[in-house]
């Protein structure tokens, strides 16, 4: 499994914005990033310069929220939706898609359920509960 450290995380991020900027070679993930920190532009400043990225704390002061972490909630969800595992998280997403006429705002609600399980899971040191997962993302396409 795949395990970054949180300064491989950011200078990965700072790199697919590097490319982008440059219209260097990417690699496919790095593509989708770029697509994720392009609907980002607040964060354009944080993912300019990677040593900054690496040492800089994002502890939510100041109303500052962690861009790493947001993008990296961003490239979950797509993969998630792209494999749709779980199971039922694409077709959760695409109806909140549609019910929210774009994809970046299922995105964020998503993120909410999704952020909600990780905490849960972590507070109680059980695995992530991924039925209740998808099973959130529908509340939000079915409600309003």
């Amino acid at each position: 499994m795949f395990n970054p450290s949180q300064e491989e995380v950011r200078r990965f991020f700072c790199d697919a914005h590097h490319k982008a900027k440059t219209n260097a070679p990417m690699e496919a993930i790095e593509v989708l990033a770029a697509e994720w920190i392009a609907e980002h532009p607040e964060y354009h400043a944080d993912l300019a310069d990677a040593d900054a990225a690496v040492a800089r704390v994002y502890d939510g002061q100041n109303g500052n929220s962690n861009p790493f972490l947001h993008l990296s909630m961003h490239l979950s969800i797509s993969e998630q939706c792209s494999i749709d595992q779980p199971r039922g998280i694409r077709q959760s997403v695409e109806l909140l898609t549609h019910k929210r006429n774009s994809l970046h705002e299922a995105h964020h609600a998503a993120m909410e359920c999704l952020g909600r399980m990780l905490w849960e899971a972590q507070s109680s040191g059980r695995n992530p509960d991924g039925e209740g997962y998808v099973a959130c993302v529908q509340r939000h396409a079915t409600r309003d």
